[in-house]
């Protein structure tokens, strides 16, 4: 393992990562960090805590967006079985994933005003 220092909305991280694996945990450092800036950006909301959260949120939705097979069959898609989601939720649970989405915008948006 190797430390590699990234920087994320300014600020610097000292991570460890396999010898092979920096270029893979820059590109993810780039992508956490250019959703984090949007949503600062945003200026909805301004402490860092839940800017991460939502950053997270919002990756993980794209993720699942963008291949929901491998999304089901990861440990995120998982019950507590082991076995995948039917296909047949897929939709419902797009549809609730995007609900959580707003009304965790819509809990965060007075945020705005502690600052």
């Amino acid at each position: 393992m190797k430390q590699v220092e990234v920087q994320i909305m300014s600020q610097s991280y000292m991570l460890a990562c396999p010898v092979d694996g920096e270029e893979a945990l820059r590109e993810a450092v780039a992508k956490v960090d250019g959703a984090m800036c949007r949503i600062r950006d945003a200026g909805k909301v301004k402490a860092r805590d839940r800017i991460a959260v939502l950053a997270a949120l919002n990756i993980a939705f794209e993720l699942f967006q963008k291949d929901a097979g491998a999304f089901r069959n990861s440990s995120f898609g998982q019950t507590e079985s082991g076995e995948t989601e039917e296909s047949a939720r897929l939709a419902e649970q797009e549809a609730q994933l995007q609900a959580l989405l707003q009304r965790l915008d819509a809990a965060l948006a007075p945020d705005g005003r502690l600052f």
